[in-house]
């Protein structure tokens, strides 16, 4: 209802700033006198239609109605993008934002998915996908699971190969993001509550991340935790002078971490077949030293008011408030 309607355009508080003192803007609110149609001129084909997930709501159709498991699989090629995405937004129109229980729809990919693999999928939906993926890979995952490994043929070492491209994980708020090979830059960024386990990243990896947890098998790019103001990051054979320190510290693996990152590592192996994982957990006792912890130094400071406060019992949100404020 706005387009054209330059009248309910006001400039004076505009024109008023001493650095815009002096413009005319009369020019850009005159309106133009056009016969043609001027707004939704052309229709738009996004080829919905067309999108693998018409296939997958069809097939989940069990899940989706009643609840009930289902387990599928087939290929993917790298003009499918969003996959499950379109699913996904069945399971939460259906039961909203909890989604279903973990792994109510199993689905297992063999091939090159294209972009943004498993965006936005809630809680109930996991993706596996023996092969590789585009960029974007579970971006704004929420509460699903996506799991990246090799084809079952490559003979390659899955920590010395690329398989998934840049900004995977951006903006997740809960779920779990695997991928057992290297991966892109910007791993993570604005992160804010999944768990990602990846063997390598690129640059500007968990970049302006608030919560969350990513370990790193492997080595990482430069610029590391720039920005990072929150959740905590596990780097084997980390090379601090890689790290943005201007934010985070760079710890020991702290001893009341140490069953939790052993356990996820565990996990990741048991997902991926991870070799890496499977030396780092097999050795535990002499690998453990091999892992550091970056961690932002205002949530470690909030983290452990909290844990006073409740110590104290003394009300934890008061405490915090407090020391942010002080």
């Amino acid at each position: 209802e706005a387009i054209g309607q330059v009248e309910l355009l006001d400039t004076k508080s505009a024109v008023a700033h001493w650095k815009a003192s002096g413009l005319d803007l009369s020019p850009l609110l005159i309106e133009p006198n056009s016969k043609g149609s001027r707004k939704n001129s052309t229709t738009q084909d996004h080829g919905l239609g067309n999108a693998l997930d018409n296939e997958l709501i069809k097939l989940s159709a069990e899940a989706l109605s009643k609840a009930s498991p289902v387990r599928l699989e087939m290929k993917v090629r790298n003009v499918n993008r969003t996959v499950g995405t379109m699913l996904g937004a069945e399971i939460t129109r259906k039961y909203g934002g909890a989604g279903l229980p973990a792994d109510t729809i199993d689905i297992t990919f063999h091939g090159s998915a294209g972009q943004s693999f498993g965006a936005f999928i809630p809680s109930g939906l996991t993706l596996r996908l023996y092969g590789d993926s585009n960029d974007y890979v579970a971006k704004g995952l929420s509460g699903g699971r996506v799991i990246i490994r090799p084809d079952e043929r490559a003979k390659f070492d899955s920590n010395k190969n690329v398989i998934a491209g840049n900004v995977i994980g951006y903006g997740s708020t809960s779920g779990e993001i695997m991928i057992a090979g290297v991966v892109g830059e910007r791993f993570c960024v604005r992160n804010s509550g999944a768990t990602a386990i990846v063997e390598g990243v690129g640059d500007h990896g968990c970049e302006y991340m608030t919560g969350g947890t990513v370990i790193v098998l492997g080595s990482i790019g430069r610029n590391f935790a720039a920005g990072m103001s929150g959740g905590r990051a596990f780097v084997l054979d980390l090379d601090q002078r890689l790290v943005n320190t201007e934010m985070v510290d760079v710890l020991s693996l702290p001893i009341d971490q140490e069953e939790i990152v052993k356990g996820l590592i565990s996990k990741f192996y048991a997902e991926t077949g991870s070799k890496i994982a499977s030396e780092i957990v097999s050795e535990w006792t002499n690998n453990k030293s091999r892992i550091s912890l970056v961690m932002p130094r205002d949530y470690a400071r909030v983290l452990e008011v909290m844990a006073k406060a409740e110590r104290e019992g003394l009300p934890v949100e008061s405490a915090v408030m407090a020391a942010i404020n002080g």
